[in-house]
């Protein structure tokens, strides 16, 4: 009975975190254009502010990511990020470092993530997040190939480097032990980082991301965790990844993931001790990308480290 019950309250709140996110369908179409994680429940504070010090310790994570290995300027990613809550007030800071690098650009990005949280009920914590940020870009247009024939581009003259840009962002996080489910615009400010007659590159839309997940206890052993993540970014289709990772003896992670009409993925995570987790993922295109002789896939590491002096700290949530 008190299982059904319990259920019945994890639907309601499914339900109302779906209303909300179908109404970000419904104003526009929307889709990929910040960087993508597969080990995305591992790394949410890089998407949404409002997670930060929801682990209820200073916890500090590091991800490299490898995109479409064997393709001559294929993306790579870098991110290091660290939150703690603050005191005994609610309040949770953060701070996030990201570097991608794509053929002949790379941009670093800085971001301070500032969080509070309140209680909805004796399980649940409802935060609510804001970050501000500044974007560094760099664009070699000098290393591009060039039609000598056909002479160069004038436009294409000037290398950038190191144009900065502000932004800032927000989103709401909600949490019990077993249940989280979160929305987030992490740059709402839509800039253009370069625009020179009529030609645009890097051009910023606002990324809205959605993420809900949810654990299972199979029995006393092996624990169920499935997971999606929403993205959606004017003039790009919809982006939906759905995971489903099994836990074994809160030590042995293992799972597999589909990104919808791109990729399938496996994964895999090893819980070394109560502070120091890794996990990896190997993604496989399932378009024509995929069957490329010169695309070996994509790679994805991630360690986090979580400063615990003694178990009594465990807090909620201990899975995600």
């Amino acid at each position: 009975m008190k299982q059904s019950i319990q259920y019945n309250s994890i639907f309601k709140q499914f339900r109302f975190w779906a209303g909300i996110v179908l109404l970000f369908v419904l104003e526009g179409s929307y889709g990929q254009q910040d960087a993508q994680y597969t080990q995305y429940m591992y790394n949410t504070v890089s998407v949404n502010p409002a997670y930060a010090g929801s682990r209820g310790h200073l916890s500090i994570a590091a991800l490299y990511r490898s995109q479409w290995t064997g393709l001559d300027g294929a993306p790579k990613t870098q991110s290091l990020n660290a939150h703690s809550p603050i005191g005994y007030r609610g309040v949770g800071l953060g701070v996030n470092v990201f570097n991608e690098q794509i053929g002949p650009t790379s941009e670093t990005n800085f971001e301070a993530d500032f969080s509070y949280t309140i209680y909805t009920s004796r399980e649940g914590r409802l935060s609510f997040g804001a970050n501000a940020s500044g974007n560094l870009l760099n664009i070699n247009f000098s290393e591009l190939n060039q039609d000598i024939n056909q002479g160069q581009d004038p436009t294409l003259q000037d290398d950038i480097h190191n144009r900065f840009t502000p932004n800032f962002g927000a989103g709401v996080y909600f949490h019990t032990d077993r249940f989280y489910a979160g929305i987030s615009v992490p740059r709402i400010l839509q800039t253009t980082h370069f625009d020179n007659s009529n030609l645009s590159t890097a051009s910023e839309q606002m990324n809205f991301y959605f993420i809900i997940g949810y654990v299972w206890d199979l029995n006393p052993w092996v624990k169920f965790k499935p997971s999606l993540l929403t993205k959606m970014v004017m003039g790009a289709p919809l982006q939906v990844d759905v995971s489903a990772n099994f836990m074994f003896n809160d030590k042995f992670v293992l799972g597999a993931a589909y990104r919808w009409d791109a990729a399938v993925s496996a994964m895999v995570g090893f819980n070394i001790s109560d502070g120091l987790m890794i996990g990896m993922a190997y993604d496989r295109e399932t378009t024509a990308l995929g069957a490329a002789s010169f695309n070996d896939g994509s790679f994805e590491i991630i360690l986090r480290y979580d400063f615990i002096s003694n178990k009594s700290q465990l807090k909620s949530p201990r899975f995600f």
